[in-house]
Parts: C-alpha cells; structure tokens; sequence
C-alpha cells in the first residue's frame, strides 16, 4: 500500500520478505540491517552527494505510519517533517526532558510512541534512546537499571504483565530510583492497574492520549502529582474539545466525540482522499473516540465510538464493565464487547483472564458485576479465556473476541 522502494530487514524476516517479493512492484532493494555500520559506511562513500542538497521544507511528507487496524483496515497516514517537530517539542517540553534523560523504547518502531516519544522527542531534547529488540517483562527492571533509565514508554498489557511477573515489587539490588515515570498511551490504562503499579514499583504512570493521526500525542497528563489517574490530562499544544453528532461544542462533563485541530495533525490518508475529507469534516480532524472534559480541562476517554454497545437503545461503553472486572481481586485482565441479540439488538459479553493461582467462576463475575453497575450494563455472559488476542502494540483485538464468542445454549 505504500509504495516503498527500499527495505531494510534484519535478516531473521529475510525468508519472508523473499516469500512475497515478487507482489511488492514497488520494490527496488532490500538491504539486510542487523549491523547498521556497513550499511552506512557504503551509503557514505557514495561520490554522488546531491542528496544532501535535498531543501526540505516542514510541510514535506516524512512517514507513512499505519492505523493500528483493531477497529479496520489499517489506513496510512501521511505525517510531515513539520507535524514531527511540533510533537517532538510539545512532548518534550510539557515531561521536560533534557540532556539528562534516557529513553527506553521497547514499543515497535512501527508505532509512532517508540518513534515519537521515547526517540525523536529523547534526541530533540538532548537525550538519549536505548532500543530494546522487544518487550521482556523477566528483563524490564534489569534494563532499567542497568541503562539507568528515567522514563519508558509502555502500554496497559505491559503494566498487567509486570504486576504479574514481580509480585514483590522491584527485585534487590536493582538501582531503580531514577525512573521518573512510565509514560502510557495506545489505550486507555483500567484505573486499578495504575493504582497497583504504583503501589507496587514506586513509578508514576503517567498517561497521555493520540492517535497516529496526531503524530502520536494530543494529551498528556502533569508528569507530577498533579496527574490524575482515569484521565489522559490536558492538550499539550493542539486544540481539543468534545462534540455532538452535528459537530456542536457539548458542555462540561458531557460525552461527545473528541476532535483535534493543531501542527501536530497529520496531512491526510495516503491515497484515500474520500477518508480524509471524512475525518477532516468542518476542519476539525474526527477521532472516533468518546470522551469528555471537565472543569478544569482534564479530558477523559470513554470508549472508541465503534466499541459502544446498544442494548435496548441504551448507550453502553465497554471500558466502564472492564474498570469493574479490573477490580475483582481474581481477575488480571479484562475486555468487554457487543454480541447480537434477537431481542435487544445487542448484549454484553466480557471476556477475563484470571490471575495465576486464582479461583472464580462466570457466575460469581457476572454477580460482581451487578453489585457495581446497573443491570442493563451487566454482561450477561463471562467467557474466561488463558489469553487475549492483542495486535503487534498490545491493543486487544476484539473482532477476533468476536470470533471467539459463541453463544449460550
């Protein structure tokens, strides 16, 4: 879909690029990349230098980054040299990253936190990167260590998978006192996940909130005390507000769709211009996503629009049944969805891991459940399932919990 001329692969793909070369027509080269020094030293040695006479200006096109694909197809999105640069400062200067700071990207480089925040921003302020190959949850505080470490970016089942990993907490003999926090984003983080992360490893968890269409961050909570846990914090340099289905400003606290407009939004979906004139409607860029904001600015993330349930005409929004399952002292992770009913149009099903060692039935949830949330809201059937299908960023991926759901007899 991109039209890429030249890969560079480590040659553990190698195999499977070579499987589907012959479809990719665009494709002039592929360069092996597991030492980069070669590579460079040849590129460097090229006589002809014309390319360094290339005027680049900040409105020329600089990455093609890919939707997540949780919710669709993915659509490229088409981000300028400009929309980096403006995130790259606004991320920095609302964590306040200097020269001082050392990144831990162990996010894929084809998600735009691991280029954004934890790369581009890290250098933009005089910092520095340390890129691990892949997340590992028996590794992560050696890292930290080790790298001496002052922020990391992460997403919810990361958190999850170290709270379940480390029951006691940071491991002795590991100099951990320098992590300033542990920046999240990708999706909403359940508020008892943070709450027990940092109880348990002493870190703040400080979320923020974008889209690859926002370069990556739109939000970010106060990187201090101030942050405030269920919230994805205030804009960081865009404009942001909350709107009806006729794209009216909706009043404090009430839900709406959120949409963006600042130099940080990207230009537009690589080659499909009827998406973009979609999303850009009435010059504010479309999210998708349900929120709403409060008194004093702070937004908050309800649900994605395409995620709400309609039962019986009742609006329903999975994350508040998830933030509940979140709580039963038996569950580890939790995802909640819409499945067809004859007779409510749609009905609530949630999906639970349990956590290892832990006891606790469908019926006993389902119970849970009721204590906490009105009965139209309770899911009606809990499948308790060994592991979540998630995609290459840890999204959870329910179309394919879809899939899985079958109906009661």
């Amino acid at each position: 879909n991109s039209e890429a001329k030249l890969l560079l692969v480590n040659t553990e793909f190698r195999a499977e690029v070579d499987a589907i070369r012959k479809r990719l027509h665009t494709l002039r080269a592929v360069v092996d990349f597991d030492d980069y020094a070669p590579v460079v030293a040849e590129f460097a040695a090229t006589p002809d230098k014309s390319w360094r006479e290339r005027q680049l200006t900040r409105a020329d096109e600089a990455i093609i980054i890919y939707t997540s694909g949780t919710t669709g197809k993915p659509k490229g999105c088409l981000l300028t040299h400009g929309n980096l640069l403006a995130n790259a400062q606004q991320i920095t200067e609302w964590l306040k990253f200097t020269d001082e700071d050392r990144l831990l990207t162990i996010m894929p480089l084809f998600h735009m936190n691991a280029v954004m925040v934890t790369t581009i921003a890290a250098l933009y302020a005089g910092g520095s990167s340390v890129v691990s190959l892949r997340f590992s949850a028996s590794r992560f505080w050696q890292i930290i260590s080790d790298y001496q470490i002052t922020s990391v970016g992460t997403v919810a089942t990361m958190l999850s998978m170290l709270l379940a990993r480390y029951t006691d907490g940071v491991p002795e003999g590991l100099k951990t006192d320098q992590l300033r926090f542990c920046c999240c984003g990708s999706a909403p983080v359940p508020a008892e996940v943070i709450k027990r992360f940092e109880a348990a490893f002493g870190a703040l968890i400080i979320e923020g909130y974008g889209l690859s269409e926002s370069t990556v961050r739109a939000t970010f909570n106060p990187p201090d005390k101030r942050r405030r846990p269920g919230s994805c914090g205030l804009p960081i340099g865009n404009e942001m507000r909350v709107v009806d289905e006729a794209d009216r400003e909706v009043p404090t606290g009430e839900r709406g769709e959120i949409v963006l407009r600042g130099e940080n939004i990207f230009k537009g979906y690589f080659k499909n211009d009827a998406a973009t004139k979609q999303a850009f409607r009435g010059g504010w860029f479309h999210t998708s996503d349900i929120g709403y904001v409060d008194a004093d600015g702070f937004f908050y993330i309800v649900d994605r629009k395409s995620d709400m349930i309609i039962r019986g005409g009742e609006n329903i929004y999975p994350r508040e049944i998830d933030e509940v399952l979140y709580k039963h002292p038996a569950v580890a992770a939790a995802a909640t969805i819409g499945v067809p009913d004859e007779l409510y149009g749609e009905e609530v099903a949630a999906f639970v891991i349990l956590k290892d060692g832990a006891q606790a039935s469908a019926d006993e949830l389902i119970e849970y459940c009721r204590a906490h949330l009105a009965d139209y809201k309770c899911p009606k059937q809990v499948r308790i399932i060994a592991e979540m299908p998630k995609g290459p960023t840890g999204k959870v991926l329910k179309r394919e919990l879809a899939r899985l759901y079958t109906p009661a007899t």
